[in-house]
């Protein structure tokens, strides 16, 4: 599984905030997340590109290949109404908005695209949204964009019902972007990721609030407890790296075994929310998942 990291999670750094300027602009970041945070991709929201040209996409493009850290999937945040049978020109909007955000992750060099839908979950609304969405994968299959769908509440809340939407729409390039945050919220997260994922290619890793790790049992050797030499200062350190940090929030781990137990080679996409700085809370995201799929292997 590859991590990455969506842009969004160190918002912080590309807005001034009292500051003279950004910490960051947009076409640093994939530099940062590489050579920073330790990850190999990034992800990233329609947000950040109001008033993008053509030129721009292909230069972040550009940046982020040079950097080792290509832009892999870009989100739209906002829910798009495509399964109102009663409103024909707002589908069609919606459709249209769909289609310039495959549009520019195409730009971009991604090979995802994810959006949401907004609509209740009655049997006109899921008919509705198989004609819209077919409208919209017409234009993703030609630019070879798979286009995620990341459930949200109402019709895509239940995971059976997103991938019955899923098999009516049909073609190879519409998936799914189930989020940790979703599956915490349902009555079995572990039941819930297991029957979404397998439609995945990418898993949104949403994380909020940590805790320092406790150290494991026994505690450093005390026979490193006092090194005599740079060899055993290495050792020492060697031998008691520090306790991996907790996610308080929800338990990851579960969240994990569910993703590894169904096969997942896709791509795990940190999203960080909490209130601490936002680097920071990448990095815990990134030890407390490397830590839980360590000792899911072991």
């Amino acid at each position: 599984m590859l991590l990455t990291c969506t842009v969004r999670s160190i918002a912080n750094l590309l807005k001034p905030r009292g500051r003279a300027k950004a910490q960051l602009e947009l076409t640093d970041v994939p530099a940062y997340i590489r050579n920073e945070l330790g990850l190999h991709g990034m992800n990233l929201s329609t947000e950040f590109l109001a008033g993008a040209s053509r030129e721009s996409l292909a230069k972040l493009r550009d940046t982020a290949d040079k950097a080792a850290c290509a832009c892999l999937l870009l989100v739209e945040p906002d829910p798009q109404p495509l399964a109102n049978p009663d409103k024909p020109d707002v589908i069609q909007a919606a459709i249209d908005r769909s289609n310039r955000v495959i549009q520019a992750a195409h730009l971009l060099g991604c090979n995802s695209a994810s959006i949401s839908i907004e609509a209740p979950d009655t049997e006109e609304a899921f008919e509705t949204a198989i004609d819209s969405m077919r409208k919209v994968m017409d234009h993703a299959e030609k630019l070879e964009i798979n286009l995620l769908i990341n459930p949200r509440k109402g019709l895509t809340e239940d995971p059976d019902r997103v991938t019955d939407l899923i098999k009516k729409i049909g073609g190879f390039r519409v998936g799914t972007m189930p989020d940790f945050d979703a599956a915490a919220a349902s009555d079995d997260p572990e039941t819930y990721l297991r029957r979404l994922t397998p439609y995945a290619s990418v898993v949104l890793a949403t994380t909020h609030e940590f805790a320092e790790g406790e150290e494991s049992e026994g505690g450093p050797d005390p026979d490193l407890d006092k090194p005599g030499s740079l060899e055993d200062l290495v050792d020492m350190l060697e031998a008691a790296p520090p306790p991996a940090p907790v996610h308080t929030t929800f338990d990851i781990v579960p969240m994990l075994r569910a993703v590894a137990a169904v096969g997942f080679e896709g791509t795990i996409a940190i999203d960080y929310r909490g209130k601490e700085d936002g680097t920071l809370g990448v990095i815990n995201s990134r030890d407390a998942i490397e830590a839980g799929v360590q000792a899911l292997a072991e």
